[in-house]
């Protein structure tokens, strides 16, 4: 394989890896804001998860002694995406329930997520950085973990469950009239927690993908903002599935070429750092004034 090839090869590889947390998280966010909550909280999220997922493997693995167990990265998997659900309902249950400030409470959550895991990783690891390293890691299948194959199947599958089903009908009616949605029969409350719930779920599953199957332990602020550039291209795709898929591949080259372009001299290193934020920022101040929200997103519905 030529030099040129092999680079070709990596950069394509790294960039359906980096796009991967970035397409999760943001199909879950256009399903909450489909539905008319905001939900900025999916950075506190995709953290609770990939704590969650490294825990649960590692003290397993401690329980269950030396041996592979090819089934402990998935009970992991399943712990993020339960505990990114529940994460999601409490933001749910303030936002719609009780009618707070749905950006006041998903900063709460994303606040919590930057001190609880020092709390859970002092008392199981003796250390407030990060937990111990777990062997059985997410498999590889052609080289890129399940998840990945995952994540981009979603992308059809939302938009067949958005506009496709009676379900994503009553979802997009509650985010867009809630009022005429609740006069045809439509539970506007139950919908909208639905959609919150599932944004958490999916936010926790980017998070487990983080932490074993990316890397393979937690560490402290992993994350590095990746639940707000998902929720950039969230909105850059305009809230639809196929925008996301493109709009996330775009954030994934960019970090993509980061890491190739790391060690060379081509451009400062602190530029190459930055590369992926300032894409983000310039697609936010070029395309953002464009986009259409749905019409009652942030807006609480008292019947």
């Amino acid at each position: 394989m030529s030099l040129d090839a092999a680079f070709l090869t990596a950069l394509l590889l790294s960039t359906l890896r980096q796009t991967t947390p970035l397409l999760l998280t943001a199909l879950g966010g256009m399903f909450s804001e489909r539905s008319g909550v905001t939900n900025i909280a999916l950075e506190g999220i995709l953290l609770f998860g990939a704590l969650t997922a490294a825990v649960v493997v590692e003290r397993l693995e401690a329980a269950l002694g030396p041996g592979p167990h090819p089934w402990l990265p998935w009970v992991g998997v399943v712990s993020a995406m339960g505990v990114g659900g529940l994460v999601a309902f409490v933001h749910a249950l303030v936002s719609i329930k009780y009618r707070a400030d749905q950006i006041i409470s998903a900063t709460a959550i994303n606040l919590l997520a930057l001190g609880a895991p020092s709390l859970v990783l002092t008392y199981f690891y003796g250390n407030a950085t990060s937990s111990k390293e777990v062997v059985n890691r997410l498999p590889l299948l052609f080289g890129l973990s399940p998840v990945v194959y995952l994540a981009f199947l979603l992308v059809p599958l939302s938009w067949w469950v958005l506009f496709k089903t009676p379900f994503g009908l009553r979802l997009r009616a509650v985010g867009e009239h809630p009022e005429a949605a609740d006069t045809l029969g439509v539970n506007v409350h139950r919908m909208r927690y639905i959609g919150v719930v599932l944004s958490g779920v999916l936010a926790g599953l980017a998070g487990a993908y983080l932490s074993i199957g990316f890397l393979n332990q937690f560490v402290r602020g992993m994350s590095a903002g990746m639940g707000f550039i998902a929720l950039a291209a969230m909105i850059f795709g305009n809230w639809h599935p196929a925008g996301i898929l493109f709009s996330t591949l775009l954030f994934g080259l960019a970090s993509a070429l980061a890491i190739q372009l790391q060690g060379s001299e081509i451009l400062p290193a602190v530029l190459v750092q930055a590369f992926p934020y300032v894409v983000t920022v310039l697609v936010l101040a070029g395309f953002i004034g464009r986009s259409r929200p749905p019409a009652a997103v942030g807006k609480p519905y008292e019947k």
